[in-house]
């Protein structure tokens, strides 16, 4: 169950997607305070693909010094700021259920490939003992971790948004 709900997150999360747009209400004031919630959690996880080497290492640069899991941060704090953009409590409950049921899912698997695939690496970097690693932040990175994907997504989802709050008031 925990590895199928991880499989099929971003089927999930386009389904929850339109369900929210369909119950948001958002509101110029709303709309901006939310943006710049999703903009900084967006700012998370660009951070974080410009230093994660995915299935390569163990990554320890960047937001990855002080947590195992920056990108699911920065979804969950992009999730906030879609919840107080759209302006509805029912979309908001919609996107903390998803988010709370497809990350934790996902970290749960994550871990156990990670630790099945780095063993002792990963178990000292879990428990604060593996040294960080200083490693500039690489836009190559963030585009072969296809944080572009990201990015559009939010765009568009703010792009409906607005064009709620413009017509729909």
């Amino acid at each position: 169950m925990i590895a199928a709900l991880a499989r099929f997150r971003v089927p999930l999360g386009f389904a929850s997607g339109v369900l929210v747009l369909f119950l948001a209400h958002p509101t110029w004031p709303w709309l901006a305070a939310g943006t710049a919630i999703a903009a900084v959690g967006q700012a998370i996880r660009v951070w974080a693909a410009g230093h994660l080497e995915k299935s390569r290492e163990v990554t320890r640069s960047g937001p990855y010094r002080w947590n195992r899991h920056p990108l699911y941060v920065g979804s969950s704090v992009m999730g906030a700021g879609i919840a107080v953009a759209g302006a509805s409590l029912a979309a908001g409950v919609i996107i903390g259920i998803y988010l709370g049921a497809t990350l934790s899912a996902a970290v749960q698997t994550e871990e156990a490939f990670l630790r099945g695939r780095f063993g002792s690496t990963y178990d000292d970097y879990c428990r604060g003992r593996a040294a960080a690693v200083d490693r500039p932040f690489a836009w190559a990175r963030v585009w072969r971790n296809r944080e572009w994907r990201s990015v559009l997504g939010m765009g568009t989802v703010f792009a409906i948004l607005a064009a709620k709050a413009v017509w729909l008031p």
